[in-house]
């Protein structure tokens, strides 16, 4: 059994991606043309409940059968493919390194010794890697590069490794899946400059990712325990309905921005559904604000300039707007295929629908 991958950081030449969340198993097959990239083939299948939860997989035989199942839906044929693990188990640091070193040196410093500084788990029970970023002169006068460091639990890197063995599959690429996302609206990150900070919010089933971006380069980041899953069944309940991990209730509804100071509108109280959501909404904007004041008392020249909102749960119709009130900062909804300029069906791809498919087509580019 293979019991590692080719690196946080490689590349390979196919272009399927497959990204495992807990409500279901996407796969998506690229193809480079001329004008850009082509969806060769999407599929997307159901997760049953418990085979995956709080980011890890619980029973890595019947998550394999789902992957097989897609795969055939989708008529892929696949041997090697691209995958990614969720943030929360997973440690992204920039660290300053003497500029000087040669790059025997530089991985053994990055990988032997300073990941053991910033790991909170024991450095036998990572898997590690790293990536030179740009050179710098520190306030010192000493010149340094900036390397990007990135672990994972090895326990949670052989379950996928085992997962998808079972499956018929060889991991080329594992990467966190917030890196494949980043890749996804690279070009909306170009547009910022400099001293400017994107907040990508990554609404998930389960959790949503924080992840604060200059350059292109995550700078801090975090998982809050609240995603659709939460809104969903609070939106149940207050219907008096009975709970479902389905999100078609929550796509089918309008969030309206209004006032939460008492708790109580004109719109939220003749629509105890709408009040429930708004509820988790703010949750979320509440964990967001602190995330974001914890960054800027850290980092004084820098400024927010943007909201990002991805995930099954960033597409939501009005979150944007939500947000926007909330935090008082531009929010804008993710549409990968839009940023990645891939023409599609309207009908077969809905807009609401497109921003749950940014990192499975952050993961499908990885491979082309």
């Amino acid at each position: 059994m293979v019991k590692s991958f080719n690196s946080l950081f490689g590349k390979s030449h196919k272009g399927i991606g497959i990204e495992l969340a807990p409500e279901r198993v996407n796969i998506v097959q690229l193809r480079k043309q001329r004008q850009g990239l082509k969806i060769e083939a999407l599929a997307s299948v159901t997760v049953p409940e418990g085979l995956i939860s709080d980011g890890q997989i619980n029973d890595p035989g019947g998550v394999a059968e789902l992957i097989q199942q897609a795969l055939a839906d989708s008529k892929i044929k696949a041997s090697r493919v691209a995958t990614g693990v969720p943030g929360r188990d997973s440690v992204v640091r920039l660290i300053p390194v003497p500029a000087e070193l040669d790059d025997k040196e530089l991985r053994d410093m990055v990988l032997n010794h300073e990941a053991s500084l910033y790991l909170p788990y024991p450095r036998e029970e990572a898997d590690v890697d790293y990536q030179k970023l740009n050179y710098f002169v520190d306030e010192d006068g000493i010149e340094k590069v900036q390397v990007l460091l990135v672990a994972t639990r090895k326990e949670v890197t052989d379950t996928y490794i085992s997962t998808f063995e079972l499956a018929g599959l060889q991991i080329d690429v594992l990467e966190i899946n917030s890196f494949a996302l980043l890749r996804t609206i690279r070009e909306q990150l170009r547009q910022l400059g400099p001293q400017e900070a994107a907040v990508l919010v990554d609404i998930e089933f389960d959790s949503s990712e924080i992840a604060i971006i200059v350059n292109g380069v995550p700078q801090f980041s975090r998982t809050i325990p609240i995603g659709t899953y939460q809104m969903q069944t609070a939106l149940s309940r207050a219907m008096s309905l009975p709970t479902s991990r389905d999100m078609e209730l929550l796509q089918g509804m309008i969030i309206v921005p209004t006032p939460m100071d008492d708790g109580k509108t004109g719109i939220t109280e003749a629509n105890p559904g709408m009040a429930a959501i708004l509820r988790v909404a703010n949750e979320i904007t509440d964990e967001l604000r602190r995330s974001i004041d914890f960054y800027l008392n850290q980092n004084e020249n820098l400024e927010v300039a943007q909201i990002l909102l991805a995930g099954p749960g960033g597409g939501l119709q009005g979150l944007d707007e939500f947000f926007t009130q909330r935090l008082s900062l531009p929010t804008t909804q993710i549409d990968p295929i839009a940023a990645l300029s891939i023409g599609v069906d309207e009908e077969k791809y809905p807009t609401p629908q497109r921003s749950g498919l940014a990192i499975v087509l952050g993961l499908g580019m990885r491979e082309v």
